[in-house]
């Protein structure tokens, strides 16, 4: 059976994957309210005025890192049957499948500056229930991907 690397890092189908995580974390963005909703969209909205292209560029230097993270679901799924959408898969476990794309972005801070990394760490501690939210986006992006 195809590894998940095999569908969605090939060359051809690696930029229209990065558009639409991109698009996924715009959307998720948008989704948040209260204080640290109004933050998280300040923080955003700077970013993409000074840098327009940063998410993105973010999104392609973890990419291959996120799907080998992903795999091991991947390969759970496969073994199971494939039964439904490997999207739906992941939704059953949106807390472990978070973890595991957070154990990239935690190696990526722990490794920068310590600017960045004392910016991450504060950051830390919300991230996870933010990604678990995006888990059930994340996976109809997967699928989508998987199917181009």
């Amino acid at each position: 059976m195809a590894q998940l690397k095999e569908k969605l890092l090939v060359p051809s189908q690696r930029p229209t994957l990065v558009r639409d995580c991109a698009k996924l974390i715009d959307e998720e963005v948008e989704r948040k309210s209260g204080l640290s909703g109004l933050a998280i969209k300040a923080a955003f909205k700077t970013v993409r005025a000074i840098k327009p292209a940063f998410i993105e560029s973010v999104i392609d230097a973890l990419l291959d890192e996120w799907v080998e993270k992903l795999e091991g679901f991947h390969g759970k799924w496969q073994e199971a049957g494939a039964q439904g959408s490997f999207g739906a898969y992941c939704s059953r476990d949106v807390a472990g499948v978070a973890e595991k794309l957070l154990e990239v972005t935690d190696a990526r801070a722990h490794k920068a500056d310590r600017t960045v990394a004392s910016l991450y760490n504060r950051l830390r501690p919300n991230a996870k229930e933010h990604v678990i939210a995006a888990v059930p986006g994340l996976g109809r992006v997967v699928d989508k991907n998987m199917a181009a």
